[in-house]
């Protein structure tokens, strides 16, 4: 499956960057241009383990829906939300937070099954750049 990476180096705390990465409402602010917003289950504050969340946005001019369950919690160092229901045939996305000095480095790991079969395949196959 494919996986996409990403580090960030954040000037604040672990515990901070963990709390504004499950919280909804920082999350709705962040996305404003895309207009996401959580639509059903959870809906505002601090997600924890087994909540569930319902995000709307328009992507490609196409209105879509993705629900993730947070799967792993160990605060303040990792959580994992889980597609559910979505577009994906899978989705995962792992969230750590490792304290450097005077920052946190945070690091987004997405794997992902394409939907549609053998063309998703061909989609996965490109080659990263």
């Amino acid at each position: 499956m494919p996986t996409i990476r990403l580090e960030t180096e954040i000037a604040a705390g672990p515990e901070r960057c963990f709390d504004l990465a499950r919280d909804i409402d920082a999350h709705v602010r962040s996305t404003s241009n895309t207009r996401e917003r959580a639509v059903g289950s959870r809906t505002s504050g601090l997600l924890g383990l087994g909540d569930e969340v319902t995000w709307e946005a328009r992507h490609f001019g196409v209105t879509q829906r993705l629900t993730a369950r947070i799967t792993r919690f160990e605060r303040p160092r990792l959580f994992e939300d889980v597609q559910v229901r979505g577009p994906f045939a899978e989705l995962s996305h792992v969230h750590e937070f490792e304290p450097i000095p005077s920052k946190t480095l945070m690091k987004d790991t997405f794997t992902f099954r394409s939907p549609l079969g053998p063309l998703g395949a061909l989609v996965e196959a490109v080659p990263e750049r």
